[in-house]
């Protein structure tokens, strides 16, 4: 009997209904395309074989989510893991609830531990229902089984094993210096938890600094101080405070408040912490987030560990720097604990996640390390236990990844899309300031708006990476906003908000109508492409190419200005020639922007152009100078080959669709027409050899520093040789100096 068939779907009844696995398992990576195909339950299921001595730890996972809600899990074996939804049913959710205390979990979930799990519905413990047996299971994460419990605790019920996260669901520092109210991040105040329809307060009676430096974790801040405590007295005597936690103990490596020793009011919040007052707390902000506080010199943050390839700030794939090169982490064992190591020492706060399976895109440089174990208190991830990598113990599909706590900024407020078919796209508005005080929505003006300003306006809007920046936006004129409040905006793309990004001070716009307001398309997630550097260097060679077989190349301008000038077609081209091999290491193909009924034909080699311009290829001498180019549309694009477990989608012939499939790549042999540069008129000497993928960074991309590529070039006339080939971002600073000292070509052009 097919799986599908046993999976049934209940309403919210009085005790409880089914949560979507979608929306609980954030934390959880998605195996879909890798999972096993669907088996049949075992038409004997038994009983969970030996079920345990001890009572059986079950909590609710999910973040964030209410008390009484979540992914189910279970503790066995000394491992958290979860339960398939396969044949779940009303008496499952009841066996599970009557175990279930309110709680919850900021943990990823490790193994599958049950699957086709059948209870009566008066078992005392999930482990007593029939099913396939611990650890047999044929699910994957997505199909993880929630529950939502009704919100009324069996009455005396009490459970030492389950872990109390419920009762802190948020956290927030309350300033209450008049001036610090309205400056974001708020750094220091009041340390407040939310209790059922407002905020309580937490008795500093035995608080500790330990205590602050997870509470400032939690909130963004990696760094805590000291605090006046006298200033604060004086003022909170004079308040009414609810204290509804009389006793923190934390050791100061939790990532969670709620991951204290705590000790709650017995009854509703109290009025009285005697001896005591309400704990205050100071957080030192990352230098990202520093105002003018007076500080001489700023935190510096780590220069060997970065992450890559995520949309907002405080996320992506960790990686490590090692004798001068970047190389990622391997995600087995990899934790909270590990993660907010990361997230701290770049300046952030404790981890959110710990996200493993390449959930930022693959990395394509060395991996460094695997196993990593944290304790929670190290300055750097160097300083933790690791074991170096060999190549059987990890590929970059299992490269680690961080989401950070990042302190509060309110950026999302001060902008919103309007007109879109979803909240993922519409036209650009910014809420402004007149000087009276007076707020109101404007535009922003459409001209030499691109993809990195629309990619500061979707982290902003906290809407991943930007899909599109669109110049026009008539077809999404919903809105009655028809002043133009921001011009000349020029973002690098790293900034956290377009007010950070370059703009006129005294708006200046040519179209000054509605119509051509800036607008955007986001994504939650994004392509990455990278050039494979080793293969450039392993195929490179000279050829001297009669000119009888280039008409076709001459024609698609494949050849250097010079060309036009010769005997044609008598003598020939001298070709530095190579093989190019393009990956897609991000989370979604790579797609051209046009759409195919642009696309060009060229008859001359029977193909279309989906693009204009797909690389650009040039020789640079010592002082940043180009000497020759080559430039390649994209003659196609489409899946040459992929990764053990990915299917090719993009295929080029009759007329079909282009692209580059996550997990695959292009392959450009050296020996097809375009796949050079001309360096007929170039002398002999050392060079830079550069190639840019998507120059014009026409297709998004999460991202771009990792287009271009370099390598040393030494031509003595007759032959050429690379060396020291690599990705823009693959070294680190110091060693890019030593192989390029000059400042850099700052253009496409020849001058």
């Amino acid at each position: 009997m097919e799986k599908s068939r046993h999976r049934q779907q209940f309403a919210f009844s009085l005790l409880l209904s089914l949560w979507l696995p979608c929306c609980l398992a954030q934390t959880t990576p998605s195996n879909a395309a890798t999972r096993t195909p669907p088996r049949a339950p075992t038409p004997s299921a038994t009983p969970s074989p030996s079920p345990q001595t001890e009572r059986l730890k079950v909590r609710l996972s999910g973040y964030p989510r209410k008390h009484n809600e979540g992914r189910v899990e279970l503790f066995y074996k000394g491992e958290w893991g979860t339960i398939c939804d396969d044949d779940f049913s009303i008496a499952n959710a009841n066996v599970l609830c009557r175990q279930l205390g309110f709680v919850s979990s900021a943990a990823c979930p490790g193994k599958i531990w049950l699957d086709n799990v059948l209870c009566s519905g008066g078992e005392k413990s999930i482990e007593f229902c029939k099913s396939r047996g611990w650890g047999n299971s044929d699910c994957t994460h997505d199909e993880d089984a929630g529950v939502v419990c009704k919100d009324e605790r069996i009455p005396g019920f009490v459970d030492s094993n389950t872990l109390n996260y419920c009762l802190i669901e948020e956290v927030r520092l309350r300033s209450v210096v008049a001036m610090s109210r309205k400056k974001l991040p708020v750094t220091e105040g009041v340390v407040e938890v939310k209790y059922k329809d407002g905020w309580a307060q937490i008795c500093d009676l035995g608080w500790t600094i330990k205590n602050t430096h997870v509470v400032c974790g939690m909130l963004g801040f990696p760094h805590e101080r000291k605090v006046n405590k006298n200033f604060y007295k004086l003022y909170l005597d004079r308040q009414k405070n609810h204290f509804h936690i009389h006793s923190v103990a934390c050791t100061g490596t939790e990532i969670h408040l709620a991951a204290c020793p705590l000790e709650y009011s017995k009854r509703n919040a109290t009025f009285t912490c005697e001896g005591g007052m309400a704990a205050v707390v100071s957080c030192m902000p990352g230098p990202l987030f520093m105002q003018n506080n007076g500080l001489k010199k700023k935190p510096k943050i780590s220069s060997t560990v970065r992450l890559k390839g995520g949309a907002r700030l405080g996320e992506g794939r960790v990686e490590v720097l090692k004798d001068n090169e970047w190389g990622t982490v391997c995600d087995d064992r990899w934790n909270l604990q590990s993660a907010s190591v990361v997230c701290r020492e770049l300046g952030f706060g404790s981890a959110k996640e710990a996200l493993t399976g390449a959930r930022m895109g693959q990395g394509m440089g060395p991996i460094y390390m695997n196993e990593v174990k944290c304790l929670g208190q190290e300055k750097s991830i160097w300083n933790c236990p690791f074991k170096n990598i060999t190549s059987e113990d990890c590929q970059h599909s299992e490269d680690a990844a961080v989401r950070c706590n990042l302190p509060y900024m309110g950026f999302e407020n001060s902008i919103r899309l309007t007109g879109g078919r979803t909240r993922y796209e519409g036209r650009v508005e910014l809420l402004s300031s007149d000087s009276n005080g007076t707020q109101s929505w404007g535009l922003v003006c459409g001209e030499s708006w691109s993809t990195k300003e629309a990619m500061v306006a979707c982290r902003q809007l906290g809407l991943g990476y930007a899909n599109q920046g669109l110049q026009e936006t008539w077809y999404w004129d919903s809105s009655n906003v028809t002043d133009m409040i921001m011009s000349g905006v020029k973002c690098t793309g790293n900034e956290m908000s377009l007010s950070q990004c370059q703009h006129h001070k005294t708006v200046s716009c040519q179209k000054a109508a509605a119509k051509f307001a800036a607008g955007v398309i986001c994504s939650d997630t994004a392509s990455d492409l990278v050039l494979h550097a080793p293969l450039v260097q392993q195929t490179v060679y000279i050829e001297d190419r009669p000119l009888h077989m280039l008409y076709c190349a001459a024609e698609e301008d494949c050849l250097s200005k010079s060309a036009a000038k010769a005997n044609w077609p008598y003598g020939h081209r001298r070709l530095l020639r190579f093989s190019s091999q393009i990956h897609n290491i991000g989370r979604a193909d790579f797609k051209p922007k046009a759409g195919r009924h642009s696309w060009i034909w060229h008859a001359c080699h029977g193909h279309y152009h989906s693009m204009n311009i797909f690389t650009h290829y040039d020789l640079m001498n010592a002082n940043g100078t180009k000497v020759a180019e080559g430039h390649k549309a994209s003659f196609c694009l489409e899946d040459s080959d992929c990764q053990e477990g990915v299917s090719k989608r993009y295929e080029c012939a009759n007329f079909g669709d282009q692209g580059i499939t996550v997990g695959c790549w292009d392959l450009y042999r050296h020996d097809i027409d375009c796949q050079w540069i001309d360096i007929t008129d170039v002398r002999p000497g050392n060079y830079i050899l550069q190639i840019v993928i998507n120059p014009n960074n026409e297709v998004a991309e999460s991202d771009f520093t990792n287009n271009a590529m370099k390598c040393n070039c030494k031509y003595d006339g007759h032959r050429i040789w690379l060396h020291n080939c690599h990705i823009g971002d693959a070294f680190s600073e110091e060693a890019e100096r030593r192989f390029e000292k000059y400042p850099g070509q700052l253009n496409n052009q020849i001058p």
